[in-house]
């Protein structure tokens, strides 16, 4: 009588449970790049345990200054700025701004429109000839924005079109921007800059400048950059600094609540050019109004004073006195803001 078969008794040296599968060896390239990838996250533990503030952007370096001074401010003749809003939510404008009588520019009209809303900015206007400006910020994050800014004129040399992208680390700040670039001869003007924390109060960086007006001819501009700020936030001293012999400093302080105060140097030392331009100005914050005043060495004295009668109603005085030249200039402006919204409809609200 046979005897019962059996089936043949498993080997366990071939055994493919997952017990038994031995661990497959590590990539001979993950090996390689394992210690740097281990030193970086440590670099990077170690930074965050800093616990640094994020500098701000090289382009708003010395946004304190430019806010306390009237360069920005500054006009002569008569303007007004009418501006009517559509919508709060998202937000939605048009202007109409009339400057007529100026010293420095030509009688003129522009129509503007602004639409933003939390990840989205576009701004455009155009005016009496014809000429087109265009501005869009596309935040893609938090801390990532897109910026594209474009220039259309019949004025053969006056169109441009800008490319910027912003990023802000925790510590950090990176920017690269191109203007006019042309990517078949890589013409045009490229910006890169950085700018780190190194402790709580200062930060350090560099701004490199890549010039190319034509495939024969390349330029290379590289300057440094340094702030200072204080621990309450209440005084910010900059400098930019380019080997080929340009400084410029500001210092800006914060006096009281409603009082700022600011100084500005642009000294030149290179062997074609000598020459410096030391500013100092003042900004008073009123109840209903915000008086500038500025004094620079080339003898000019300068002063603006915005009084605002209601919220949507403003009324502006400009003069501008160069003792040096025995000259003067004087602008009067109004600004005018109206909306046919209902609280609803502007998104606020609704009052019982």
């Amino acid at each position: 009588m046979a005897s019962p078969a059996f089936p043949p008794a498993k080997d366990a040296s071939i055994d493919p449970s997952p017990s038994s599968v031995p661990p497959a060896p590590k990539s001979s390239y993950t090996s390689a790049f394992s210690p740097l990838t281990s030193a970086f996250s440590r670099f990077s533990q170690w930074r965050k345990s800093l616990d640094l503030p994020n500098p701000g952007t090289v382009e708003n370096l010395q946004k304190e200054v430019k806010s306390t001074h009237l360069t920005n401010f500054m006009f002569d003749g008569a303007r007004a700025d009418l501006t009517k809003s559509l919508s709060m939510n998202p937000a939605f404008q048009v202007t109409h701004s009339f400057i007529l009588g100026s010293q420095v520019s030509t009688p003129s009209y522009n129509f503007g429109a602004v639409f933003a809303n939390n990840n989205v900015f576009l701004q455009g206007s155009v005016d009496h000839e014809g000429n087109v400006s265009a501005r869009m910020n596309q935040g893609w994050a938090e801390n990532s924005i897109t910026k594209i800014q474009t220039q259309l004129s019949s004025q053969a040399g006056h169109s441009m079109i800008q490319l910027e992208h912003d990023y802000q680390g925790q510590d950090y700040s990176l920017n690269a921007k191109a203007v006019n670039p042309w990517p078949a001869d890589l013409t045009g003007i490229y910006i890169g800059n950085y700018l780190q924390s190194v402790t709580k109060n200062l930060a350090l960086g560099v701004e490199t400048l890549y010039q190319r007006p034509t495939p024969e001819m390349a330029e290379f501009a590289t300057s440094y950059l340094a702030k200072i700020t204080s621990d309450d936030k209440k005084w910010i001293a900059t400098a930019q600094v380019q080997p080929s012999g340009i400084l410029q400093a500001s210092y800006w302080q914060k006096l009281h609540e409603k009082v700022e105060v600011a100084a500005d140097l642009q000294l030149m030392a290179s062997p074609q050019r000598r020459d410096a331009i030391a500013t100092l100005g003042a900004k008073y914050d009123l109840r209903m109004a915000t008086f500038r005043a500025q004094l620079d060495s080339t003898g000019k004295v300068s002063a603006l004073l915005e009084q605002r009668f209601a919220p949507t109603f403003a009324f502006l005085v400009a003069g501008e006195i160069d003792h040096f030249k025995n000259a003067a200039k004087v602008g009067v402006g109004v600004m005018i803001e109206s909306s046919t919204l209902t609280p609803e409809e502007m998104g606020m609200p609704p009052q019982h």
